[in-house]
């Protein structure tokens, strides 16, 4: 193999590696915000819950 093969094939690589992380990272954040969103409304009904006795 010559540099330049072992090069494009090192790069493809490396970018296949970082999309993939990033795929990982965007669900976590998917994860992180529906259970922000899902404390929030329990915290809301416990005021709400409080305020009614």
């Amino acid at each position: 193999m010559t540099a330049k093969t072992v090069t494009v094939i090192a790069a493809l690589f490396a970018m296949t590696v970082s999309l993939a992380s990033c795929g990982n990272t965007i669900r976590g954040m998917g994860q992180d915000t529906a259970n922000t969103v899902n404390a929030t409304q329990a915290a809301g009904k416990k005021v709400d819950r409080a305020a009614r006795n």
